[in-house]
């Protein structure tokens, strides 16, 4: 079920909400959210609804198992430090839990996302090798959302296992952390440690609610209104024989994904962080206008901020960080963004944007980056904008591509200039143009402007007349795009 949908919008969502309305217990409360959370997942995934409630009681009992191989920290659901390890015995078993805990997360979410392309990687090595024998595989279907619960329910018993949370013995409040449809299926992905006390008591205040709406609707709107539009537009390009497209035709539909991916997924995020203000609950920010970094390493700290952090955290500082030298600084950064690529999708067009970013996180650790942050500090700092700018889009081009031949085809269309055989009236009218202008002016450059206006967005104590006003007007035009059935596409879905 998708947020972006008529069934979401006006029968589930409204359900839930009066259910949440006239069930003032809060443990009922909760009860009502997990099963609307698990009859979200199962509407479209009646099959592996049963694959997420196996992870959760995984995770479940290693967290119980974890914490009574080594000593609970102080004080409730959180601790600011760990206490001591306990015994030499007890810290090889809670690590042997913990390993073993890992595994059999990555080994499902390796199964469900993998291993169709470790078989195919596979097969052509033996063609190259001239083999003749080749792997049989039939088509495994991808669970929705597979990559961000697995992600969460890891940072639940890696924070068990460092002391730094308590083990949850309420199964059904690690279900809800776990499952909770307002993030399930495309983020943010929220740590325990940052929910647990919400999840146990909240207040859910009419201001909150009131801010939910307002950020849920100027999500959707980002989806429907924005995204969908560039959507139609490149997917209707791409699908012609790529090398036919002219040089601006492509540096157009660039230009379009690029917005098309913000749109979309910080639209989403939107929509999630409203649905938990609606509910009670504070989610951190996904993103941070990315499109308005002048370096890369700006880009990573403004663009998909929850799996930035997450990896930060729970990868590339027990790799050892900035901590050991140059050498391996660098080596700690390419490895994160490998990891990076392949978490979005497994594909070597994943792979390689994910290293490519790496490549200039790297680059701008030396001589470069510091170049980059006098520009940054001066004059030129639009110099290194467009820097950030171009590499990003590039990016993207691998991003979006099928395969690594059509990313080459696109990179060199884009930079040799062919004049093609199609009209950009074919895939670009007055209303695509249009919004792509509004696009391009709503992704950072007006809230820059106005900071005001910014301030007023992320404001939940204030909802004024002229909100109430965009915030009917946007539902209606979003409900209207419903009714018509227009291209309703989301990127993330699949991830």
């Amino acid at each position: 079920m998708l947020f972006s949908s008529l069934v979401f919008l006006w029968y589930f969502l409204p359900a839930v909400c009066l259910l949440c309305f006239i069930t003032k217990n809060p443990v009922w409360r909760n009860g009502v959210l997990l099963c609307a959370s698990i009859f979200f997942y199962a509407w479209g995934e009646p099959v592996y609804v049963l694959l997420m409630l196996f992870s959760i009681a995984l995770n479940y009992a290693f967290g119980r198992w974890i914490e009574a191989a080594r000593p609970e920290p102080s004080g409730g659901e959180t601790a600011t430090r760990p206490e001591p390890s306990g015994t030499a015995k007890g810290r090889r078993t809670a690590r042997l839990l913990l390993t073993a805990c890992v595994l059999l997360n990555l080994g499902l979410l390796g199964y469900f996302k993998y291993f169709q392309f470790l078989a195919d990687c596979l097969n052509s090595l033996i063609a190259l090798a001239g083999g003749t024998g080749a792997l049989r595989v039939r088509d495994i279907a991808l669970p929705v959302g597979i990559s961000f619960y697995t992600f969460q329910a890891l940072s639940y018993v890696v924070d068990v296992y460092r002391g730094t949370i308590r083990a949850q013995k309420n199964v059904f409040y690690l279900a809800l952390y776990i499952s909770f449809f307002p993030q399930l299926i495309a983020g943010p992905i929220v740590k325990y440690r940052d929910v647990c006390d919400q999840i146990r008591s909240r207040r859910c205040t009419p201001e909150k609610a009131a801010y939910g709406i307002r950020r849920f609707s100027y999500g959707l709107a980002k989806k429907m209104l924005l995204a969908n539009t560039f959507a139609a537009a490149v997917d209707t390009a791409l699908a012609r024989p790529l090398p036919l497209l002219g040089t601006e035709t492509v540096w157009l539909l660039a230009v379009l994904y690029m917005l098309q991916i913000y749109f979309d997924f910080s639209g989403y995020s939107d929509m999630a962080i409203g649905l938990g203000k609606l509910f009670g609950f504070d989610f951190m920010e996904n993103f941070r206008y990315p499109y308005l970094s002048a370096s890369i390493r700006e880009f990573w700290r403004r663009w998909h901020i929850s799996l930035s952090t997450w990896f930060k955290e729970y990868l590339y500082i027990p790799l050892g960080g900035n901590r050991k030298g140059q050498f391996k600084t660098c080596r700690n950064l390419l490895i994160v963004f490998f990891a990076t690529g392949l978490w979005h999708g497994a594909g070597l067009t994943f792979i390689v944007w994910g290293l490519y970013h790496g490549f200039f996180l790297v680059l701008e650790r030396g001589a470069f980056g510091r170049f980059l942050d006098r520009m940054q500090n001066g004059r030129l700092r639009i110099f290194a904008h467009l820097y950030a700018l171009l590499v990003v889009l590039i990016g993207w081009v691998f991003f979006r591509a099928d395969t690594l031949a059509d990313a080459g085809v696109l990179l060199r269309q884009m930079f040799v200039w062919t004049d093609g055989v199609y009209p950009h009236s074919l895939f670009f009218n007055g209303k695509v143009l249009f919004t792509a202008v509004c696009g391009l002016i709503l992704c950072g450059p007006l809230q820059a402007l106005f900071p005001a206006l910014t301030r007023h967005l992320y404001d939940e104590t204030k909802i004024r007349t002229a909100d109430l006003a965009v915030m009917v007007t946007l539902m209606f035009l979003c409900t209207v795009y419903l009714v018509n059935n227009t291209y309703n596409p989301f990127i993330y879905f699949r991830f």
